[in-house]
Parts: structure tokens; sequence; C-alpha cells
């Protein structure tokens, strides 16, 4: 019995050592990145799967609210976890906090998420490039997504317009789109960007009936799409829930 009980427990590390071998992604500090285009530093983390040293041509997800997908979101447990399972490909997240570094009472995001052209500057012209310089990123547009939620839903709509060339993927969150109210117009107008879509919406308090006239235009435009409602507000029982759906959509093996 006890020989068996050794066999066993072998086999099970081995099994285990094996769909794990991306299990354990390391969460950079903060860094600094000062901005010439914005006139003012910025702060980002940036998550990297186990491994990396062996990899490269590896998809990215920036999130604006970085701070917020980290804590409330867990994302960086999300991701480790889909790799882990091999339900992923191996992805460096970048999280972008949208507060003054220097003084992190100051929010900025009202000044950065309503179609702010410089902002969509700095992603393409300078945090783009830093991080593709510094990790073994795809260059690939396709590999490249940008998720936001609430005003950050509307910071990556307004990408899908702005920065197509670069990201292909933009993930909307309960899109708060109401700063922005000439959006799906233009949306409507203009020809269809070559971009693929995650759009999600709560049916309790949150973005629905916006949402659902956004959905109707960009189903009308052609656009590749994956649209979910759920039972919930404008808060994470909402947000949370659908990582692993964000993640998939985009980097399944």
């Amino acid at each position: 019995m006890l020989r068996y009980n050794i066999i066993l427990a072998l086999i099970f590390s081995v099994f285990t050592a094996s769909h794990t071998a991306y299990a354990a992604g390391k969460l950079s500090d903060n860094q600094r990145i000062e901005s010439a285009q914005l006139g003012y530093a910025l702060q980002y983390r940036v998550y990297t799967p186990e491994g990396i040293e062996t990899l490269e041509n590896i998809p990215t997800i920036y999130m604006t609210d970085g701070q917020w997908y980290i804590k409330s979101g867990k994302m960086v447990k999300e991701l480790d976890r889909l790799i882990a399972k091999g339900a992923i490909k191996p992805t460096i997240a970048v999280f972008v906090d949208n507060r003054d570094p220097d003084n992190l009472r100051n929010n900025r995001r009202n000044q950065q998420f309503f179609c702010n052209p410089d902002y969509v500057k700095f992603f393409t012209n300078e945090l783009v490039p830093t991080v593709t310089d510094n990790y073994p990123t795809s260059q690939a547009r396709d590999d490249r997504v940008i998720l936001g939620l609430s005003f950050g839903g509307l910071n990556a709509a307004c990408f899908g317009l702005m920065a197509h060339p670069t990201f292909g993927g933009i993930a909307m969150q309960s899109p708060a789109t109401h700063p922005v109210p000439k959006l799906f117009d233009v949306y409507q107008s203009e020809d269809t960007r070559p971009i693929k879509i995650f759009f999600s919406t709560g049916t309790k308090n949150d973005n629905a009936g916006a949402s659902r006239r956004f959905r109707t235009v960009l189903k009308e435009k052609g656009y590749e799409m994956m649209y979910k409602e759920v039972p919930y507000g404008h808060n994470w029982r909402n947000w949370k829930p659908l990582l692993d759906d964000i993640l998939l959509y985009y980097f399944a093996t």
C-alpha cells in the first residue's frame, strides 16, 4: 500500500508540474514614465507570465484604471489561473494607473478618458513602444487589447476609433458614454474599423439603455463582437466574473 501511494504521489506531482508551467506570473513594482505628450508623469505595473525568458511574440492586454483591476478585479490571479490551465496563451498585462504618481488623490481619469487625443498618443507613441522595447511582446496589432470599465470603457471605445492601427481589440465593461455624446454617431457614420470588441453591461443601475443602443450600432456596422448582459450594477460584482470571458475571447489557445 505504501509503495502504491508513493507511485500515485509521483504521478500527481508530474501531472501538476505539467499543468503549472506558467502558473506563477510576476507583477512588477510601479514603473514611472514621463510623458512628453501629456506633459506629466504616469505610472504602471506589468504582469509577466512565468517562463517569459523562453517566450516570444507574447500578446498584451493594457488596462486603464489598472490599480483597480489589480486590487478589486484580482486580474493577476485570473491570468495565472487561465495560463496554468492552458486555456489562454501566456499573456503580458499592463496596468496603467490613472492617478498622479506624486499625489494619488489626484485622479486624472476625467481628463484622460473622454477621447483625449493626447492620451491616445501617449499610449501609441510612448507607452506601447516602451513596453515593446522592454518585453518580448508580439508586434501584431491583433495581439494587443485595451480594456477599461465605466469611463475606462468609454476610453476603450475611443481607442477603437482613434488607435485601431495599434490596438486590434477593445474591451468595454459598462462604458459610460455620455461625456462623448457624438460617439455613437461617429461609429455609425464612419467606416467599420478592423477591431474585435468585447462589450458588457449590467442590467441593474448600470448603463444598459445606452449600451444596448451602442450594441445595435456596432452590430449594424458589422463589428466582430461578444456582447454580454449580467444581472448586476455598476460594480465589481458585474465586472470581475467577466474577466475570464475577456481573456478567453482574445487569447484562447
